[in-house]
């Protein structure tokens, strides 16, 4: 398998991840696939020339080896990281397709004009991909410790192995070759693949709670807008014709016309008049 061409397609994933998404890449990269070019495959080797057994009889030391290791650990892994790598070109695929339809636009309408700001940001139909990208890759890995788990029993691996599969003629004892490296790299790409379901795991609540946020904000904004808007319709003076007016407004506001022309009621100045009247002469000539 040519691991640089793998690298090489990987590289272009790491554009459009979020950090969890650069992250889990680097562990990917450094914590398992050099590990398992580098030294994985050597300590496997060859395993089923390892296996052992205290029998000449023709067929037992393969029969019993299928039976004890029905898929070997490093061919598992090798499924497992092409497997888990292959939902993140799902996110490369629909970046190119968004470019590709970037392109026809401008074509169509000049390049002045835009379909995306940016074909790369994770809005729209990005994101749900990008999502479930993240959970196809959980998925996966969980599959995977789960069979291996099954197979291998809570991945140990013994020093001795008891066989009495046929052709053997009664129980015969295996022997598996580099016992302890092998249960250590075992241990070791268990736990690597563990920290990348956290990672992921990690990032699909990231992803989540940044647009729940998002949304609360944009409905934020929303009722901002409609409240400001509401205000500077009551505000308007050729709009405010049903408000209520206050008796202070009232005593404030200039007179109108119908006022002016109205005559004001003064006791003071009636009770004035008639004590003029009275205190006049009878100028009348009595007959």
């Amino acid at each position: 398998m040519d691991w640089k061409t793998f690298q090489a397609l990987l590289s272009g994933v790491n554009k459009y991840s979020t950090a969890f998404g650069r992250v889990w890449l680097s562990v990917v990269f450094v914590f398992r696939v050099m590990v398992y070019v580098v030294a994985a495959e050597r300590v496997w080797g060859d395993e089923q020339k390892d296996f052992d057994c205290n029998t000449k009889q023709p067929g037992c030391a393969n029969t019993c080896y299928d039976h004890f290791f029905p898929i070997s650990h490093i061919r598992l892994w090798a499924l497992q990281l092409i497997f888990v790598t292959c939902p993140s070109f799902m996110v490369v695929m629909h970046v190119a397709y968004r470019d590709d339809r970037e392109r026809k636009y401008k074509a169509k309408h000049g390049d002045s004009s835009k379909l995306y700001n940016n074909t790369g940001k994770k809005h729209g139909g990005l994101w749900w991909t990008y999502l479930v990208s993240l959970f196809v890759k959980t998925g996966i890995e969980v599959s995977f410790l789960y069979i291996l788990h099954h197979i291998y029993d809570s991945f140990y691996l013994p020093r001795l192995v008891k066989c009495e599969v046929s052709p053997c003629p009664n129980q015969v004892d295996c022997y598996i070759g580099h016992p302890t490296e092998k249960k250590v790299f075992t241990y070791f790409m268990v736990g690597a693949s563990a920290l990348c379901i956290v990672l992921n795991i990690c990032e699909i609540i990231y992803l989540i709670s940044k647009r729940i946020v998002r949304c609360a904000n944009k409905v934020k904004r929303r009722n901002r807008s409609a409240a400001v808007h509401h205000g500077n319709y009551n505000d308007d003076p050729f709009n405010n014709c049903n408000l209520p007016v206050s008796r202070t407004d009232l005593r404030e506001e200039p007179p109108s016309f119908k006022t002016a022309l109205k005559p004001s009621f003064q006791p003071s100045r009636l009770i004035l008049e008639e004590k003029i009247r009275a205190s006049a002469p009878n100028l009348s000539i009595s007959s």
